[in-house]
């Protein structure tokens, strides 16, 4: 005889909303730089924080700190000499080489970072491309079920 128990509902797929939002964003976010919505004050910052961060501005103010090396060092007084190392030139040569090391170090996190994007974009891709097979075999499966559920009823039929 035929289980009459209930059947378990079949399964609804509800996509995440953040799927539809993201449809409407596909590209990767673009760089503080290209963004059109920043102000004066963050371009002139960007500006400057793009032309001191070169090696070449290394070079010019290695050069700048080689005008005042002289008196220094003729000073004889080592707390001089002492500050000139620490104020003059560690801090002008210093400043464009760590902010040269921290583009690099951006520019890496950057692509990290895209890279990440693309991967989850991937999964997203993926995930959906699932979904669909299960969809498919769902549809297999329903038809199997009533398959059987009409032998069920052929054979209930049979043996009474």
């Amino acid at each position: 005889m035929a289980d009459k128990t209930k059947a378990p509902q079949k399964y609804e797929y509800v996509p995440h909303p953040h799927i539809q939002k993201r449809k409407s964003h596909p590209a990767a976010p673009k760089p503080l730089a290209a963004a059109p919505s920043i102000g004066l004050n963050a371009k002139i910052g960007l500006f400057i924080t793009k032309s001191v961060g070169t090696m070449w501005a290394a070079y010019l103010f290695f050069a700048l700190t080689l005008v005042s090396l002289p008196s220094a060092l003729a000073s004889g007084n080592t707390i001089i000499i002492v500050s000139w190392v620490a104020q003059t030139f560690l801090q002008l040569v210093l400043l464009p080489i760590i902010i040269v090391g921290q583009n690099i170090q951006a520019a890496s996190s950057d692509e990290r970072a895209r890279l990440t994007y693309e991967d989850a974009a991937a999964v997203l891709e993926e995930a959906i491309k699932i979904q669909a097979h299960l969809t498919s075999q769902d549809a297999q499966l329903e038809h199997l079920i009533g398959k059987i559920e009409a032998v069920e009823a052929r054979l209930d039929k049979a043996s009474n």
